[in-house]
């Protein structure tokens, strides 16, 4: 994007413009969405939080997951991994160590079977990611038990005030380790594997097709339906995108972050009580959808109706994709030479609905799905601690 265009524009619009620009980019990428979910997550529940403990363990758990989950994949595959079992490739293959499952099955196929298991070990390497954020749910009990010395949720969403009792103090400390262990156990198991498919993964069918089945689960698995063959790839790969011939995170790796982190999302309520465990299901479910696929479906949506009241259709593509904002300094420069305009004034246009396309969703994120899932959520917990009390009251009540 030129620099001259985009300083003709006003300061607020230059600096939205310049923000959807660098969301775009391949660096942006994580670092957007990383904010994106910290002000959906986060702000709302330092809004709502219902005691310092509730508030302290929130701000612990988001900050932590979210830099694990965004800025996690891209370092230790890109930065790490990439660099050890690339090691015995010449510089040729590790540029194609980058290349899609779909890229691979082009290349001749003793070059395919030297590159899919770099891939693969790759791809195992970097589920320390969802292992580690299922692992942060049992360490903020453990941070909360060990910090404020509860482990009572009635006691840490101000629901009761009720004295911490030391058994159950106990198990939550004993689950925690024991999970935490466990992750560390499967994490070395899956490092294990790692080695094994860069070593021997060339010159074995099995670890050939194992291979296949993490990079690629619904080539592996559905041969004859394309549309769910396809599903399963969006959602099931370990197999990282490829932004300017680096690693950056894909869907499924998002997914997988998502669905194992929910597991210790539920576990660590459960340790906690019943009424923790409800507010995870009531909560998690609506979170953990739109991260995975719901704001997509949103942006898309917004897309249609824009375009239904023909709106923004310079930027709205015929598949209802956007074209990048590095592409419409040019795309200003065609509408101008057919329109007789200003190449700036036409910048400026579509700068405008750029902005809004993109922005619209973002916020959407942020502001009404943040916002409205944890208000929604305290609001059921106390509604539904309350209704528990005084149904034990009634209960009393008839009994004497």
């Amino acid at each position: 994007m030129s620099l001259s265009l985009i300083n003709t524009l006003s300061t607020p619009l230059k600096t939205a413009s310049k923000f959807v620009s660098y969301q775009e980019s391949a660096s942006g990428l994580s670092a957007s969405r990383l904010i994106q979910d910290t002000g959906t997550c986060l702000a709302p529940k330092v809004t709502f939080s219902r005691s310092k403990e509730d508030l302290a363990e929130n701000v612990f758990l988001e900050l932590s997951e979210n830099a694990i989950v965004y800025l996690g994949p891209a370092l230790l595959g890109e930065k790490v991994a990439r660099k050890i079992f690339s090691g015995g490739l010449n510089s040729q293959e590790k540029e194609l160590v980058a290349k899609s499952f779909k890229e691979l099955n082009a290349l001749a196929p003793n070059i395919k079977g030297k590159i899919l298991p770099v891939k693969a070990a790759i791809a195992l390497t970097t589920m320390l990611i969802p292992l580690a954020e299922f692992s942060l749910s049992y360490f903020k009990n453990l941070f909360t038990l060990k910090v404020f010395k509860k482990s009572d949720f009635q006691n840490i969403a101000s629901l009761e005030k009720n004295e911490e009792n030391l058994e159950q103090q106990q198990k939550v400390e004993s689950s925690a380790k024991q999970k935490i262990g466990l992750a560390a156990a499967l994490y070395g198991g899956l490092l294990g594997l790692s080695a094994l498919l860069a070593a021997k993964g060339k010159n074995s069918k099995k670890l050939q097709d194992l291979c296949e089945l993490i990079l690629a689960p619904g080539d592996k698995l559905i041969k004859n339906n394309q549309k769910k063959s396809a599903f399963l790839n969006k959602y099931f790969s370990q197999d990282f995108n490829s932004e300017n011939g680096k690693l950056a995170m894909s869907k499924g790796q998002l997914t997988a972050c998502v669905t194992i982190g929910g597991l210790g999302y539920f576990g660590s309520s459960a340790d906690r009580g019943k009424e923790n465990l409800l507010e995870t299901a009531s909560r998690f479910p609506l979170v953990g959808f739109y991260i995975i696929t719901g704001g997509e479906l949103f942006d898309k949506g917004f897309k249609k109706l824009l375009n239904k009241f023909n709106c923004c259709k310079d930027v709205i593509n015929k598949d209802f994709s956007s074209p990048d904002f590095k592409e419409l300094e040019k795309k200003a420069e065609e509408i101008a030479r057919i329109k007789n305009t200003n190449v700036s004034s036409e910048f400026k246009r579509l700068a405008k609905q750029k902005v809004i396309v993109s922005g619209v969703p973002y916020l959407f994120g942020i502001g009404v799905m943040g916002f409205f899932v944890a208000g929604m959520t305290n609001y059921f917990t106390r509604r539904r601690h309350k209704n528990f009390v005084n149904k034990n009251i009634q209960k009393a009540n008839t009994t004497m």
